[in-house]
């Protein structure tokens, strides 16, 4: 059952009900989810977490909806595997990395769908929407057609194509001829006119709760201790703002002991940086920028959470780093080769600016530390560094005359 109170403004500390609702009327500030903490406290436990569902549902009390009738694909509790290889590559003592390109449609935008869905079904929505960049149009139009709803996915013009394909046998592709931040106002200029839950605009407070849970399974997967430092790829910077929260509910409601500080930073493709811009000119504001970047994932010039994220990481002794898209390109090259997991471009800037942070000692090898890898590589086959050789002949000679100096 949801222990769920009320819905409370970012800026002004209005509270609302929990209804589709977005931005406070009072201050135009951003709505997020609070809870009865003092009475999930008095019975949470690690044990009744362990006998739950083998998905992130066993979160249930510190989630916005009840999840007896979840829209559930089996989101979740993907690995958290021990990097040795890549730790021992780049210098690092301890490594860990959130393989998320595991959950039900490769990406983690199932995590928060799957709440902002359950959420659509209990307000007795018939029909869904998001702006995205890819991943999340993938993740609503499958879920949404799981629960039996109508969905609309409005995505920019020049998305990868292999994104298009599984996102449009599922539901119905709205290509939008612009950037991210173009598809974005449009879905919030549609919420007046259609009796739609658009998942990052009216069920945004819901659907952004949905992204701590890989704080959770990072905690529990570590036998219940904290790391010392994660690194969060950053879009529109709900992501690493929640992993944060996700922190710091395990601590009040008592499921971890040690309450050390978590260092968290954000790691951003320099075609698209505005976080970490404002981060390294220590500034107190996001400018935009048009997005040029092969990380099309986290291309979001103008991003909604930005300013939080930036607040978070400060707060934390984190820093906000950029990557080139040659750095990425390495990055996937680097992690297919040490661990054997192949990621998008959104992981290949995680794994850059682990890389970039461990040369330059922000990263020290005493820190356990965890990296977040969030969507499949063959979502985006395209910028996979590696090209097929032709094929041999048939026999042992033809093997011999292509490879045999490399046995």
């Amino acid at each position: 059952m949801s222990l769920a109170k009320s819905l409370i403004c970012r800026e002004c500390s209005r509270t609302y009900d929990l209804a589709a609702l977005y931005f406070c009327d009072w201050c135009f500030g951003p709505l997020e989810v609070t809870y009865d903490y003092e009475t999930i406290a008095a019975g949470i436990t690690r044990e009744g977490i362990a006998d739950g569902p083998p998905t992130l549902w066993r979160y249930s009390e510190l989630l916005p909806v009840d999840s007896g009738d979840a829209v559930d694909l089996g989101a979740g509790l993907t690995p958290l595997t021990r990097a040795d290889r890549l730790a021992r590559e780049i210098g690092l003592g301890e490594v860990w990395v959130k393989n998320d390109t595991l959950n039900p449609t490769n990406s983690f935008k199932d995590r928060p769908v799957t709440v902002a869905l359950t959420k659509a079904v209990e307000l007795g929505l018939s029909t869904v929407a998001c702006a995205s960049t890819g991943n999340l149009a993938n993740s609503v139009a499958a879920h949404a057609a799981h629960a039996g709803l109508r969905s609309h996915v409005f995505v920019p013009g020049d998305i990868e194509p292999s994104k298009i394909v599984a996102t449009a046998a599922l539901g119905n592709v709205v290509r939008v001829d612009g950037s991210y931040d173009d598809v974005n106002r449009l879905c919030s200029q549609l919420v007046d006119e259609y009796p739609w839950g658009i998942v990052n605009v009216n069920l945004r407070p819901y659907y952004a709760e949905g992204s701590k849970t890989i704080a959770f399974e990072t905690v529990e997967q570590l036998g219940w201790r904290l790391p010392d430092h994660v690194v969060v790829p950053v879009a529109s910077g709900a992501l690493l703002t929640k992993i944060a929260k996700g922190f710091e509910e395990l601590i009040r409601v008592g499921l971890v002991d040690d309450t050390n500080n978590v260092r968290i930073s954000g790691a951003q493709a320099a075609g698209c940086s505005p976080v970490a811009t404002a981060f390294e000119e220590g500034a107190d504001d996001i400018r935009p920028q048009k997005p040029s970047t092969i990380a099309k994932s986290l291309a979001i010039g103008d991003p909604a959470d930005g300013l939080y994220a930036l607040d978070v990481v400060r707060k934390s002794g984190g820093v906000v780093a950029s990557v080139s898209d040659i750095e990425i390109i390495e990055a996937i090259s680097l992690l297919a080769a040490t661990e054997g997991i192949l990621t998008e471009p959104a992981g290949g800037v995680t794994v850059a600016t682990l890389v970039k942070l461990a040369r330059e000692g922000v990263i020290s090898r005493d820190e356990r530390v965890v990296v977040y890898v969030t969507g499949h590589g063959l979502k985006t086959p395209e910028v996979i560094p590696v090209a097929p050789r032709p094929p041999i002949r048939a026999s042992v000679d033809g093997f011999n005359e292509t490879y045999g100096t490399e046995v």
